[in-house]
């Protein structure tokens, strides 16, 4: 029988997830029916007529609200990452997004993406290029800095990659979450080694971080390990195609997919607790959890298999699109324009598409009294 580590100390540089006793940890060793965990929602900028629909904006931030305060979710909104089109906006336009947002907002806790500004040139990774929207972000209090992936941090080797999350972390006055990606999502990404993540989540600036993954859980390796090990660092599944297992382990989601799944989600959320979680908002009455959840994950899933199905070069990125689509079937947005550089669009037909991916989630919700 294989050896596997569970000693950090034994973990190196090019150590294998596979080699560790955490990437062999099922989801039911970890299954949590007692903690509630926050929704960050990314929240989609929505446009009309090639301008920034603020009202929209607006509006579905509120919609989103809306369904978290019903099923006592903690809401924390994520703004200028993929689904706020980070990589379309000039620096005058990101800083406007916060604006607006804490305007409206006052109090209100948010994450906001940042990344590599001006490194299309580059030949090696320069930590500077952060530095500019880490500096817009923190001229504002109550927020997390969620630093976004970039091909030359992607890059480097394990050692090297840490040293430069470090790097940047010196700049940071706010609570910073890190974020990894699997080649699924962008050819050059390259999700944390258990070495890297150890290094990382011991770091006193990082909270959390966020993982993006299609083809293998690694999720589960983080929240293996973390739980294992006690780390003081919050796990986030970015699993827009498995969103349930998040809310099994009560742990964090940091989704697009909330954006147009809300209500559903936040539900699940609730439902999925033990009547003996001080968290609980509805009780069944029996003591245990309300098992209509498992119709619940099935209807949510459905619906965002569709919005972020992939295209034929087997890419979600359009899924932007597919969400300002469910918006404005439901009233929420005053048009499902997508941002005017934006070449991640769906097809002429995405109106009806959504229109007919709604039709699940709207009959569960409908049945279980769920607004939607």
């Amino acid at each position: 029988m294989k050896s596997l580590i569970s000693n950090p100390a034994d973990l190196t540089p090019n150590t294998s997830w596979l080699d560790t006793q955490w990437a062999w940890t099922g989801e039911e060793a970890l299954i949590d029916h007692n903690t509630k965990a926050r929704l960050c929602a990314a929240a989609l900028l929505p446009f009309r007529d090639q301008t920034p629909d603020w009202a929209g904006f607006i509006s579905s931030i509120r919609w989103m609200q809306s369904a978290a305060d019903r099923f006592g979710v903690e809401l924390v909104v994520v703004l200028n990452a993929d689904t706020g089109y980070i990589f379309d906006l000039d620096d005058d336009l990101y800083a406007e997004v916060l604006r607006r947002f804490r305007a409206e907002f006052p109090s209100t806790k948010f994450v906001a993406g940042v990344t590599a500004r001006g490194a299309e040139n580059d030949t090696g990774f320069k930590a500077e290029r952060y530095r500019p929207l880490i500096d817009i972000v923190q001229q504002h209090e109550n927020c997390e800095v969620m630093l976004m992936t970039s091909k030359w941090l992607s890059a480097l080797e394990p050692e090297p990659c840490r040293d430069a999350y470090y790097e940047i972390a010196e700049w940071l006055i706010r609570p910073g979450i890190v974020h990894a990606l699997e080649p699924a999502f962008v050819p050059w990404a390259k999700p944390f080694g258990p070495w890297l993540l150890h290094q990382l989540a011991q770091h006193p600036k990082f909270v959390g971080g966020k993982i993006s993954t299609l083809d293998e859980p690694h999720l589960l390796y983080w929240a293996a390990m973390c739980r294992d090990l006690g780390l003081d660092f919050a796990p986030h599944s970015g699993d827009d195609f498995g969103i349930a297992t998040a809310i099994k382990l009560g742990l964090p989601l940091l989704i697009g997919a909330a954006v147009s799944g809300a209500p559903l989600i936040c539900a699940a959320k609730d439902m999925w607790l033990s009547d003996e979680s001080p968290q609980k908002r509805y009780p069944t009455g029996t003591g245990h959890f309300d098992t209509r959840v498992y119709k619940v994950f099935e209807a949510f899933q459905s619906l965002e298999d569709q919005v972020f199905r992939l295209d034929e070069r087997m890419s979600a990125s359009a899924y932007k699109h597919s969400t300002a689509h469910i918006l404005h079937e439901l009233g929420v947005i005053a048009s499902p324009e997508a941002h005017p550089a934006c070449k991640d669009l769906r097809g002429p037909d995405e109106a009806a598409r959504m229109s007919e991916a709604l039709r699940r989630p709207q009959r569960v919700a409908e049945r279980l009294g769920i607004r939607f």
